[in-house]
């Protein structure tokens, strides 16, 4: 039969500033933001049971969803306030304001005192003898006790009951507690007289100086392998000409002369272009979700629309995910999505690096950036800038919902929306998409909401191969900082894009930010896409033809506008705001 515990003491040496700071990070935290993201935020005493292994490690042995027994009794006098009161403020959500503080200096210790028998059958009714008055800075805690019709102490369980003390040190609340412990008599009482032997006299300790590997730091390079061998077929799956797509060596090895193996597509004067994006807050909310699968594809797409804006073909993607302790299933999902982005912009995942950093990221955290490389013939860089002329055609394509910007306002909306207690936790996963993501209903909040980003690579590059050369004469990737920010990067300075925002309809996801944010028309447009993902400039007298070769592509195309010579500077006019958003 297992004992429960027969004693305890605070603070334990060996619960070093060192060893506190990793349960806190790997343990504590980690389980407190497990049972928030899930939608079950915990409200009460949650006790975990640990172990130190021989290198300094911590193991999770138990939770339990009380005090411990004994640890109770030894946490309880150390505690400098009224635990009353820290119970009601859990309880009512607003533990924040309260005040929570363990006496320093002081240390605890706690004796338990068994019934005959135990932790085997044992006696029940036996009468007890309880000596007072008790020692001073000492207490009985009752567990397995009960009280007779006539008023007589007794035994009811095994662990019977606890002496506790208190003092300076610890030397000082061990011999309070077996002091305590002399005032108690029954039958077949016993105890332990070793209770803090081992923190009293450090140097009896059996266990000898222990050699630390990577693993105790935190790094584990089994797990890092692991993770190789798990994505060595997603990776593979995006070969393409000029890449094998495998991985293992120190660069990733890209072969030019074997990239264009059709006939006329070679560049003859070739040009490199490089480009590098992260997905920034959305992968909170992949985190806080559990959802991983799609992060990766958004990483590939800001960095490949990029690249395709120029006039370039992505040939090459490397990745970078950075954690504090690596999950492989996470990591692995991040991957899938990653090469799925490959796939779809059709580039080679030549590598990447997976960085392990315990103590920069919390438990369950990750970062994730993208390197994209492409090429183009120069003659066909993007934009044409000296080609544009006032009337030229502004069209747009349309986007998938936010992609990957305005996410910490989009958080901040949905926090004031559906944020529970004080800490504002949002059950991702429980709660319906207040919205119509594009071709899909019945969605969850964070489902929608992490809807990948679109990537416009093959279309694009389909209608430059399809159309004559100026045919299109510029496109503009419209990330962070909307139309106002992006369109003007890809016009020359004396011209200026005139905007028509009612020649769309702004997609629902966008309506409900804006209503359920209170966020006005202008905020919209300069932080959202609010419904096209990318713009491009094209001939008038073309626009039709490039309308269809996109359409044919699988693309939604709007006419959205025009330019016009450039006034004030302002190289981005949108035009009915107030009327249409």
């Amino acid at each position: 039969p297992n004992t429960g515990g027969m004693g305890c003491y605070a603070p334990a040496p060996v619960a070093t500033p060192e060893v506190m700071r990793e349960i806190q990070e790997r343990v504590l935290e980690p389980a407190i933001r497990g049972m928030r993201r899930d939608g079950h935020p915990f409200v009460g005493c949650l006790f975990a049971g640990l172990m130190l292994t021989p290198n300094g490690g911590v193991k999770t042995l138990e939770f339990n969803c009380r005090f411990g027994d004994p640890e109770t009794e030894v946490v309880l006098p150390l505690i400098d306030g009224d635990l009353s009161v820290i119970l009601q403020a859990g309880a009512e959500q607003w533990l924040d304001g309260a005040s929570f503080r363990i006496r320093e200096g002081q240390s605890a210790a706690t004796v338990v005192a068994s019934a005959k028998g135990y932790p085997g059958s044992y006696a029940k009714g036996t009468p007890i003898q309880v000596k007072s008055p008790l020692p001073e800075s000492t207490l009985i805690f009752h567990a397995g006790t009960k009280t007779t019709s006539d008023q007589e102490l007794t035994t009811s369980g095994g662990r019977v009951l606890m002496a506790t003390g208190w003092g300076k040190d610890l030397h000082t609340a061990v011999k309070g507690a077996y002091a305590a412990m002399e005032h108690v008599t029954f039958e077949g009482m016993h105890y332990r007289r070793d209770i803090a032997y081992q923190a009293l006299n450090p140097s009896s300790s059996t266990a000898s100086a222990q050699a630390m590997t990577y693993a105790d730091a935190g790094v584990s390079i089994d797990r890092g392998n692991e993770l190789v061998e798990g994505i060595r077929e997603l990776v593979r799956s995006t070969r393409r000409p000029g890449a094998d797509a495998e991985i293992g060596g120190f660069g990733g090895v890209f072969d030019l002369a074997t990239a264009f193996p059709q006939p006329g597509t070679r560049p003859n004067d070739p040009i490199l272009v490089a480009a590098t994006d992260g997905v920034g807050t959305k992968l909170v909310i992949a985190q806080q979700a559990g959802i991983h699968r799609t992060i990766g594809v958004d990483l590939v797409a800001m960095s490949v629309n990029d690249l395709v804006v120029q006039g370039a073909e992505p040939l090459l993607f490397l990745d970078y995910f950075a954690c504090g302790a690596l999950e492989v299933g996470v990591a692995r999902d991040v991957v899938e999505g990653v090469a799925r982005g490959c796939r779809d912009a059709g580039c080679a995942l030549v590598g990447g690096e997976t960085a392990e950093m315990p103590g920069l990221y919390g438990d369950g955290e990750y970062d994730v950036a993208g390197f994209a490389v492409g090429m183009v013939d120069r003659p066909r860089i993007l934009p044409l800038l000296t080609d544009m002329i006032p009337g030229d055609i502004l069209l747009g394509l349309a986007s998938s919902g936010p992609h990957s910007n305005g996410y910490s306002l989009i958080r901040r909306i949905v926090e004031k929306e559906f944020g529970k207690g004080t800490e504002k936790t949002v059950d991702w996963q429980g709660t319906p998409a207040p919205f119509q993501a594009p071709g899909d209903e019945g969605l969850s909040l964070g489902q929608a909401l992490l809807t990948p980003t679109r990537i416009y690579v093959k279309s694009l590059l389909h209608a430059l191969r399809s159309l004559s050369h100026g045919d299109i004469k510029g496109f503009s990737h419209i990330t962070g900082g909307g139309f106002q920010e992006n369109v003007p990067r890809m016009l020359p300075e004396h011209l200026a894009a005139q905007v028509d925002v009612g020649s769309w309809t702004l997609p629902p996801v966008f309506q409900w930010l804006k209503a359920a944010g209170n966020v006005p028309a202008e905020e919209l447009a300069r932080t959202f896409n609010c419904g096209i993902g990318m713009a491009l400039v094209v001939k008038a007298e073309k626009a039709s033809e490039v309308i269809r070769v996109f359409q044919e592509a699988g693309e939604a195309v709007y006419e959205i506008g025009r330019l016009a010579a450039r006034d004030a500077g302002v190289g981005c006019v949108l035009e009915g705001l107030s009327q249409h958003w």
